[in-house]
């Protein structure tokens, strides 16, 4: 999954987005709120973190206008203003959630995680289908109740896939949602996950769990639905 980040401050904005790609995130970032809302406008992301005090375009106008254009992409605010006031008002224009600076690393891994989870109408952070489990908190899948050994993009994509049972992603949706805006990505990475994960999922003779849609995507569903 995809995230935006718009913060100015440099060295926090560099931390945040390491952070977010730790947790298997791909990550857009901007100092500058006019890029921001251009980027926001543009592109589908999952979340949207978002500092208030931001050169050319502040993060109220940016929430205030795509709230005004629609959007429903849960947006996270982090700033240094914390007076009572400040937070009704970002609520208020449409922000799901705001988180004072200078606050803890893993509160704000786990509200990015919770806010992640709403917009997808999960509460518990445990995803089944089949015989695979998905936890998205603890960023780890099980087939069968054992661990599976997947590296951060295969993880990354399962989770895309397992949120949405049944649901057809195109291959631009997963490459979006898998790399970075300016990532160069090879045409055929995509394909490789994708065999990858069949082939660790259907392990011991299982049946398959990832179908392609032929011209349209991938999609993931559990056996006989």
């Amino acid at each position: 999954m995809r995230i935006l980040l718009i913060e100015d401050y440099g060295p926090l904005r560099l931390s945040v987005a390491q952070t977010l790609r730790e947790e298997n995130f791909a990550v857009d970032d901007t100092a500058d709120g006019e890029e921001g809302l251009w980027l926001a406008e543009t592109n589908a992301y999952a979340l949207l973190v978002l500092d208030l005090t931001l050169p050319k375009i502040d993060g109220m106008e940016i929430l205030r206008r795509r709230r005004a254009a629609g959007d429903k992409t849960p947006v996270l605010v982090m700033t240094s203003r914390d007076a009572v006031p400040d937070r009704v008002e970002g609520l208020r224009t449409g922000a799901d959630d705001y988180l004072v600076k200078p606050f803890a690393i893993e509160e704000f891994v786990a509200r990015v995680h919770a806010l992640v989870r709403r917009s997808h109408k999960r509460a518990a952070p445990l995803i089944r289908v089949g015989e695979v489990e998905v936890d998205t908190s603890s960023r780890c899948a099980r087939l069968g109740g054992e661990p599976m050994d997947l590296t951060a993009k295969e993880f990354a994509l399962l989770e895309m896939l397992a949120q949405r049972p049944g649901r057809v992603f195109s291959r631009e949706q997963l490459t979006e949602g898998l790399y970075d805006f300016a990532h160069e990505v090879e045409s055929n990475v995509l394909e490789v996950f994708v065999a990858r994960l069949r082939k660790k999922t259907e392990a011991g003779g299982r049946p398959r769990l990832i179908h392609t849609r032929r011209g349209e995507g991938y999609l993931m569903k559990p056996p006989n639905s």
